[in-house]
């Protein structure tokens, strides 16, 4: 469903099945709707490439090589999952194929990323602080531990989601942040 904005352009009305009206765009060609996903998930993919290569030149290389493959792939998204775990799991593939080579992963995204929070500075300081913390124990953790927690955790997606993105059977998924949890919890009563 497209509109005119204030100044005549075309802009697409969203309702309440924003993503499902963007993506049947998308997939019928519409440039304007494949703008407007990159719109809804740059902070997403960028978060996730920071967690994979800490500097902004990457980051920006990974984004673009992402919004690519969606686009050259997008009709072949077949509604079986929510767009953004589809979007999410190709991010991921790209990146692991990245840093192969590379042990780079960072778990936590930055949730400053994802999220306009109002917080004080102070608490925003105490927020950074915590996180820094809970990220130097993470790194502690077997890879797929991490990653399994950071998904779960700090882009907030259910189990069968990070099944898809990780491609690993649901109680893998389920044992892996169990046994995450339980562990970062030990490594950081040692902290305290």
């Amino acid at each position: 469903m497209i509109e005119r904005n204030e100044e005549g352009k075309k802009s697409l009305a969203l309702g309440s099945n924003n993503e499902e009206i963007l993506v049947r765009s998308a997939i019928g060609g519409s440039s304007e709707a494949f703008v407007e996903l990159i719109k809804l998930y740059y902070r997403r993919v960028f978060a996730l490439g920071m967690s994979f290569f800490k500097n902004q030149t990457d980051t920006e290389d990974f984004i673009q090589d992402v919004f690519i493959k969606v686009y050259t792939k997008i009709s072949t998204f077949k509604g079986e999952s929510l767009f953004s775990t589809w979007l999410t799991r190709i991010a991921y593939t790209t990146a692991l194929n990245s840093i192969k080579r590379r042990k780079e992963y960072l778990p936590l995204s930055d949730e400053t990323l994802l999220f306009d929070i109002d917080w004080t500075p102070e608490e925003r300081e105490i927020r950074r602080l915590t996180i820094e913390v809970v990220r130097q124990t993470m790194k502690e953790l077997p890879e797929n531990y991490a990653i399994c927690l950071d998904l779960y955790f700090f882009y907030d997606m259910p189990y069968a989601e990070i099944c898809k993105v990780m491609d690993v059977p649901l109680n893998t998924v389920k044992s892996y942040i169990f046994r995450a949890k339980k562990l970062l919890r030990e490594k950081l009563e040692k902290k305290l």
